[in-house]
Parts: C-alpha cells; structure tokens; sequence
C-alpha cells in the first residue's frame, strides 16, 4: 500500500517535469529569437541547458515539437505584454492606442533580439508543415485582435464610418514590419519615430470629424457672405 511519502514523490514529480520543461521552452525562446526556430536542436538545447540531449527529447519527442512549443510560449507572451494590458483602456480609439503603443513598446525591446513571428515567416513562409501552422495561427489571431480593435473604434463612432477597417489594421502592420527593417537590418535611428509618426497619419486620416469640425466649414461660408 503506497505510503504518504511514496504519494508525495509520486506528486511533485509531474510538477518537477512541468518546471524543468518551462525551463527548456525559456532557453529554447531566447535561443530563437537569436538564431531562429530552425537553428533550434535538441542538441542546441541540451547544451543551452546543461541537460542531456535524452532529457530534452524526454520533454519534447521531436526537434519539430520543441520549434511549436516556442511558438506557442511566445504567443502567450506577446498576449500577456501586449494584448491582455490593452483591454484596461476605454473601448474604441484609446483601446487601438493602447494595442499600438504596447506592440511598439514590445517592437522596441526586440530590435536586438529579433521577433519570433517576423523571422518565423522567413524561414517558413514557403514550407507547409506544423511550425508553419503554428506561426501563422498566432499571428492570424493577433492581427484579428487588432482588426477587431479597429472595428470597435468604428462602433463608437471613434473613427469614420466609412474608414476601411481592414486596410487600417494591414497598414498598422506593416509599420511593425517596416520597424523591424530598418532598425534592424538599416539601422536608421529615427525608425521608431517614423512608425509612430505613421500611426498617428493613420488615425488622423480616419478619425470621426467632431461636432466643431463640421460646424466650421458653414461658419467660414458665413463670414465670406458677410464679407461680400
């Protein structure tokens, strides 16, 4: 009959795995960022970790499984820094900013040490498979999130009626993307001002006009018939 020292072991054993895993996945993140997801290797990891090379597979099964199981952690993570603390902002305009200025705050960190999805899709844009399904998951389900943002801001009357959700959300994106070019391949160092200087043209170009704005063009015609 097991003993309450034999049930003890027989729990902190999948919590010890769950601990020596997360800490595989985190040398394994921080390893790709630097060298991409197909530099990664169990043999790599094992290294990185000072574990054996049977330890890692223990965890994993397959260099294939590792490479998602970083692509998943840091989809987690680019949740938690960028999306989750965005949701404390007011619906609509403010809640957009919010996204945009964590996603660049995030940017900003990872002009030395690359951004996971940004390479992930030049190593694996033409090349099916898992990984690549993984990378493209994560990605779809944050641009939707911030599609969906842009939406909102529509619905509260933040941003024209008649403004393209869609294109909005493509051109945010590809200012992240522009960012990743020149800062770090470039190294222009006005890059960041240029990216918020682009989302400010943005969202200046969409915004709803207010209540004076569409009063002022009849008050100048009327001062001109006053003129005459």
């Amino acid at each position: 009959m097991p003993t309450t020292s034999d049930r003890a072991k027989a729990s902190r054993a999948p919590q010890k795995g769950q601990q020596t895993k997360a800490v595989i996945i985190d040398a394994a993140l921080n390893l790709a960022a630097q060298i991409g997801l197909e530099g990664l290797s169990i043999g790599a990891i094992a290294e990185v970790t000072q574990m054996s090379k049977s330890g890692v597979f223990a965890h994993f099964g397959s260099r294939e499984e590792l490479q998602i199981s970083v692509v998943r952690e840091y989809h987690v993570r680019f949740e938690q820094e960028v999306f989750y603390p965005a949701l404390t902002a007011e619906r609509g305009l403010p809640r957009l900013r919010a996204l945009f200025a964590n996603w660049m705050k995030r940017t900003s960190a990872e002009i030395d040490s690359g951004c996971i999805y940004i390479s992930g899709a030049v190593e694996f844009d033409d090349r099916p498979g898992p990984v690549r399904d993984a990378l493209a998951e994560s990605v779809n389900i944050w641009l939707a999130a911030m599609l969906r943002a842009v939406e909102q801001a529509k619905e509260e009357g933040h941003l024209r009626a008649d403004a393209d959700a869609q294109q909005i959300a493509f051109e945010v994106h590809a200012l992240i993307l522009a960012l990743h070019y020149e800062a770090r391949f470039l190294r222009n160092p006005l890059s960041l001002n240029r990216a918020n200087s682009g989302f400010a043209n943005i969202i200046a170009r969409s915004t709803a006009p207010t209540a004076d704005d569409k009063a002022a063009p009849a008050s100048r015609s009327t001062r001109g018939k006053a003129a005459v």
